[in-house]
């Protein structure tokens, strides 16, 4: 009788946190104006992260918002995969920086979604002969992305790499 094997189990990851609404002017929400959208987010051993709700939606625009929040996991998930690809493709990156943007549409309904990302690596590497497998590394990252693996819109990509020598 063959041996069954027995699968390979995956590695499973929680993460908790910490959201405290802070905003309570005195009566709650009584109404819509009578509150603000304040939170502080924590996770033990690191510091407090001051959000709102975007402006639009009475939020304080000098802190953290869902959208912002959002984007920021979705282009850092992408460069630490990316730099993890590149490490596996042998090209050395020396500078990494990326202007990304979203877009989201309100629904009417008082929800909304987010339709797209958009992120836009400009990369550095060490020589002109990694430029080729730097570009291909943006596709590896893009398949190793826990975040964007987790959408369900469009996670595109439109990324420069350039070379410090030739």
């Amino acid at each position: 009788m063959a041996e069954q094997s027995t699968p390979r189990a995956l590695g499973e990851h929680r993460y908790a946190l910490t959201s405290t609404w802070t905003g309570n002017t005195g009566s709650g929400t009584s109404g819509y104006r009578d509150y603000r959208r304040d939170v502080t987010i924590e996770v033990d051993g690191k510091p407090e992260l001051l959000a709102s709700s975007d402006k639009p939606f009475r939020g304080d625009p000098s802190r953290w918002n869902p959208e912002d929040l959002l984007l920021a996991s979705l282009s850092e998930c992408h460069l630490l995969s990316y730099l993890h690809a590149c490490v596996t493709a042998g090209v050395v990156v020396v500078s990494y920086r990326d202007q990304a943007s979203g877009m989201m549409r309100e629904n009417g309904a008082g929800g909304g979604a987010f339709v797209e990302v958009l992120l836009r690596p400009e990369v550095v590497v060490a020589e002109a002969s990694m430029i080729d497998a730097a570009e291909r590394a943006h596709a590896q990252a893009n398949e190793w992305c826990f975040i964007a693996n987790s959408m369900n819109f469009p996670v595109r990509h439109e990324a420069t790499v350039t070379a410090l020598a030739s």
